[in-house]
């Protein structure tokens, strides 16, 4: 081979390397889909990053929120209105006092007296009253750490309520007896009137506050 021939056999092989080489380069600079930004993973933009949702992708599972939007929704009714128990529907009464290391223990009991099943749910309203149905003491608290259930009654059946409070000498607080209680089914504002006999309550709202727990079923004999 001459010396011509062979400078040009080395040009050709020459090209022939760059453009080996120049097509390498591209393939491995077109960069990764799995990464961006300098090698940090690609931030999702969907409602399931907004929302904080997750989602099970082996099931086709539609994302549901994991923070936030759950803690933010409102508590269902815990029964639907049409069933429950009115106050024309409901014979109120008051049971017998079942005294206790120092306590004074009342049921307040709720009967359903309609031809229809009907359903209670939460706390029994309560006021005891004079003869002119004026208030004589701060209304009767809560009791904490109990949970409301639905109660459903069938016609004749029954829920109460447990009336509780420390025997007025017991505290030393000022008295007044009653002449009512007033009793208002949850949900209602008409109230029935109950004579009361449990002789004296505590009118200071200092001491010896009766409390009223959640209606529960039976009558609390």
């Amino acid at each position: 081979m001459t010396h011509r021939g062979a400078k040009a056999a080395t040009v050709a092989c020459c090209a022939a390397l760059v453009a080996v080489l120049t097509g390498c380069t591209s393939a491995g600079t077109g960069g990764s889909p799995a990464m961006n930004d300098g090698g940090k993973p690609p931030v999702a933009t969907g409602s399931g990053a907004r929302n904080g949702a997750t989602a099970d992708p082996s099931n086709g599972s539609t994302p549901t929120p994991s923070t936030g939007s759950a803690a933010a929704e409102s508590p269902a009714a815990p029964t639907p209105a049409e069933s429950r128990c009115h106050s024309a529907e409901l014979r109120a009464s008051v049971g017998p006092n079942h005294p206790g290391a120092g306590q004074e223990n009342f049921a307040v009991v709720l009967t359903n007296g309609s031809h229809r099943t009907c359903t209670v749910y939460g706390f029994p309203g309560l006021a005891f009253v004079d003869g002119t149905g004026q208030a004589v003491t701060p209304d009767p608290e809560r009791t904490g750490g109990q949970d409301a259930r639905v109660v459903t009654l069938a016609p004749g059946e029954s829920a109460w309520s447990a009336l509780s409070f420390t025997h007025p000498a017991v505290s030393g607080v000022t008295t007044v007896t009653p002449a009512a209680l007033l009793v208002t089914p949850p949900g209602e504002t008409a109230s029935t009137r109950v004579r009361w006999s449990g002789g004296e309550v505590s009118n200071t709202g200092k001491a010896s506050v009766p409390q009223v727990s959640p209606l529960r079923a039976g009558d609390g004999g």
